[in-house]
Formats: structure tokens, C-alpha cells, sequence
């Protein structure tokens, strides 16, 4: 079955490759070429000057507009978050001007996307007659949607209410988990990192929002323990933004796709050591397919994709963190597993659950519901019916 899919970008970016500071707006983008790629008609409705891979871009934010809001904005310093305001004139003309684009296009069980969630809500709501499905949950600000896809088993438990648990109350069968997805193509698999022989000084990794709910104080701590290089790169946050680094930690700053894969290969292990609950953590899976270990913490996604002591090494304590550390330093992780692992989350894996739900989500409207028998079960039954 294919899909008619119209896609609501974020606000406040441009759905750019390039724009990597924003994990929503690379959502949109790796999605759009996604499903484009299998086959689906895929409408974007962004701000002008995006380029995703899609059947139609649809421009809803023009650049007078957009500059007006945050042309003071440098959109290519990495270490300088936006400070959007979903009130102000740029989200006004995304949702009305949305609204008049799908209005246009619209056909039956044509699927809405609202990728910012709550941001966009007008314009799913302006649209009774449309099927609206959260594509992609890895937040805590819950949704509106009766159709709902999340990151990971960790964030979809974490919205559940503890008194329906209680009460054993059945829950919704429409609500999805869908990992997040990579263009493995775009990770180059380093299967030689000849720790103790690089000319280089070996080191350790840490990318991500610089702070310690990111745990990135853990991996400084580990690393001046055992006399190792750190580089850590990403944006500055609190109280980080006037942290003095010493020789054994190197901020290398905010960093483009390509030089944050070019860190990776070459790393001994990146930490992750996010002190809660993290929804999905993308980081570990790009670590993963360059052929990198992750060492990461024992709850959240990390328990979902972080396989210990095959891919990396889950920890609860600073020896814990100590050990991992020096069981990837001594080479004890196999780098092909790494990448075997990270590459579960390619299109090519990811792409088909998308196409399922949304199919059973369809059946709710053409065919027998939630009793909706495929074709191709059809025949399996009839093959292994008793005579």
C-alpha cells in the first residue's frame, strides 16, 4: 500500500541536513527521504529555503517572514540554540498558511504528520476528515492524537498513567513503538582503530547539549581518573557555558554531520551517561554504525539498543563507568558487532513498521478495524486448515 503523507516541519528551521543541532528537524528531514524513497507521496510544508527529499515542498513560511522572527539568529554556529516562541508571527503564517496548502491537496485517508507536536496542533485540528498520526514521541509533553508513535518502549511506558496500571484499564492498541531511523549510508564503519598505535593520543567521546543532565561531567570525570583524552563536543549549556577546560579535555564545539562522524569512527567509546530517563539518545546509534562501543547508563532507550558487553556497557556506578571504559580501551568490544547493531535502525529496517501502522491505522477506516485479516494471512490459514 503507499501512502499520501503531508508532513509538518518545524516552525522555527529549516528543514535542512546541514541544520544537526535540531533533532526535529532531522526527524523531518531523514523521514521525508525515508518514505520518499519507498515509494510515498510525501508533502513537506516548512520555512522557505529547505531542501528535504520529497514529492512536493511546500513553502508555508516565506523568508521575510522567518528573518523577521529570527534572522538574528546564526544558524551556523552549532553552539547557539534558537528561542522560539509558538505565539509570534513565524508559527501564525506555518499553521494558517497550512492549513489553505493541504486544503488544496487533501484527498481521502491522506495522513497528517505533526512532527512539533503541539506546535502545529490548529492544523491537524482544522482537518477532522484526515487521518493525524504523532509520528515520532520523544518528549514528555504527551499528545492529542488518538494515533501515536514513540521512540522507544522506555518513553511510551513513561506516559502511561500508573493508575490505569493499577486499575488494569486496557489501553490504546494504536499507540505505536517505532525506533528512531539512520541513513546507515552516511556513517563510515571504522573496523581498524589501532588504539595504542595511532600517532594521534587515543580518546574517548562525548556529543550532545553540554550539561550534567547529559551526564557529560561523568565522562570528564572517568577520563581524568585514567589519564585519557576526552574531546567533547556540542552546545554549551548550564553551567558549562564558562567551564574551564583542561589539557585532558578537549571542546572541539559544535559540530556538522560530517565532523561528527569523522569523531566518532576514530573514538575509543563515546559516552552517553544521560542521568534520566532518555527517550531514544540518537548519539548511540550513530556511534554504533561507525563502529564505535557506547558506554552508556542502565535505564531508558539505552536498555533497548546499548547490548552490554556486545555493543558497549551499561553502568549504574562511577566503577561501573571506570570499567567500561577500560574493558573498550583493552579492545574487549567487538567493532563489527557495533555496527551490525546500529545498522537495525537503517530505513530499510525501519521504513516497513512505519508502513504497518500506518496500513492498520487505515484498516480502521476501509477495512473490518482492529479484526482486519491480510491478504496474505488469508493464506496461511487456508494452507494450514485441517481437512
Amino acid at each position: 500500500m503507499k501512502f499520501r503523507l503531508h508532513v509538518l516541519s518545524v516552525p522555527h528551521t529549516r528543514t535542512t541536513k546541514e541544520y544537526s543541532m535540531c533533532a526535529f528537524t532531522q526527524k523531518v528531514y531523514k523521514f521525508c527521504k525515508m518514505m520518499t524513497e519507498r515509494g510515498h507521496y510525501v508533502i513537506h510544508y516548512g520555512v522557505e529555503g529547505g531542501n528535504p527529499i520529497c514529492s512536493e515542498n511546500v513553502v508555508v513560511v516565506p523568508n521575510e517572514i522567518y528573518d523577521k522572527c529570527y534572522g538574528d539568529y546564526d544558524l551556523e554556529n552549532k553552539n547557539q540554540p534558537i528561542n522560539y516562541n509558538e505565539s509570534d508571527e513565524c508559527y501564525q503564517t506555518f499553521c494558517v498558511n497550512a492549513i489553505k496548502e493541504i486544503e488544496k491537496r487533501k484527498q481521502p485517508l491522506d495522513i497528517v504528520l505533526p512532527f512539533w507536536n503541539w506546535g502545529v496542533k490548529s492544523v491537524c485540528d482544522a482537518f477532522p476528515d484526515l487521518i493525524c498520526i504523532d509520528p515520532s514521541i520523544g518528549h514528555a509533553n504527551g499528545s492529542w492524537l488518538n494515533y501515536k508513535i514513540y521512540e522507544s518502549y522506555a518513553i511510551y511506558h513513561a506516559h502511561q498513567n500508573l493508575e490505569d496500571i493499577k486499575n488494569c484499564n486496557p489501553i490504546n492498541n494504536y499507540e505505536q513503538v517505532i525506533p528512531a531511523f539512520f541513513d546507515i549510508n552516511e556513517f563510515k564503519y571504522n573496523s581498524d582503530k589501532k588504539i595504542r598505535l595511532n600517532s594521534e593520543e587515543p580518546y574517548f567521546l562525548f556529543v550532545g547539549r553540554i550539561y550534567s543532565g547529559k551526564g557529560v561531567n561523568i565522562a570528564i570525570q572517568v577520563c581524568e581518573r585514567l589519564g585519557i583524552k576526552l574531546k567533547v563536543a556540542g552546545q554549551l549549556c548550564d553551567g558549562y557555558q564558562n567551564y574551564v577546560w583542561n589539557d585532558m579535555i578537549e571542546y572541539v564545539g559544535g559540530v556538522s554531520h560530517k565532523q561528527r562522524n569523522q569523531l566518532m569512527k576514530n573514538a575509543i567509546a563515546t559516552f552517553i551517561p544521560s542521568q534520566y530517563i532518555e527517550p531514544f539518545g540518537w548519539v548511540q546509534v550513530e556511534s554504533l554504525l561507525c563502529g564505535t562501543p557506547i558506554i552508556t547508563p542502565d535505564w531508558g532507550a539505552f536498555t533497548e539498543v546499548n547490548i552490554d558487553g556486545v555493543t558497549g556497557y551499561r553502568c549504574k556506578t562511577f566503577d561501573d563507568y571506570i570499567n567500561a571504559a577500560l574493558n573498550c580501551l583493552e579492545g574487549k568490544i567487538n567493532y563489527i558487532d557495533c555496527r551490525k547493531r546500529g545498522e537495525d535502525f537503517s530505513f530499510d529496517k525501519i521504513a516497513p513498521k512505519y508502513e504497518k501502522f500506518f496500513e492498520d491505522v487505515i484498516n480502521l477506516y476501509i477495512g473490518n478495524g482492529w479484526y482486519t485479516i491480510k491478504d496474505e494471512t488469508l493464506k496461511r490459514i487456508d494452507k494450514n486448515k485441517l481437512n
